[in-house]
């Protein structure tokens, strides 16, 4: 991964991520918001807030299928084909930072 990606919900764009280092098997990139990221805003904080044990994954399941059911998209700058999340990539997003895992 290199260059900036949109972070996609149909044709409204999410936020930036702006790839900038790699912590294996993550991509860091800086995430700058877009016209659509108060509408998901809460819920990726929720997931950024979800710390301790999941033994069940019943807390983890109940932050991520919020952001699942957006069926986001993350789109490479130069127009590629889009990546759908959680099926083909993983984006967890916290302030300013993104990290992608393909």
């Amino acid at each position: 991964m290199s260059g900036s990606w949109w972070l996609m919900r149909g044709d409204t764009r999410i936020g930036e991520l702006r790839h900038h280092a790699t912590d294996q098997p993550s991509f860091l990139c800086r995430f700058t918001p877009g016209p659509g990221w108060e509408a998901v805003r809460t819920r990726f904080e929720d997931w950024a807030a979800l710390h301790g044990p999941d033994t069940d994954a019943s807390r983890t399941a109940a932050v991520i299928k919020p952001i699942m059911d957006l069926g986001l998209t993350l789109v490479p700058e130069d127009r590629g084909e889009p990546l759908a999340l959680f099926k083909e990539c993983i984006v967890r997003i916290e302030g300013d930072t993104a990290r992608v895992r393909l």
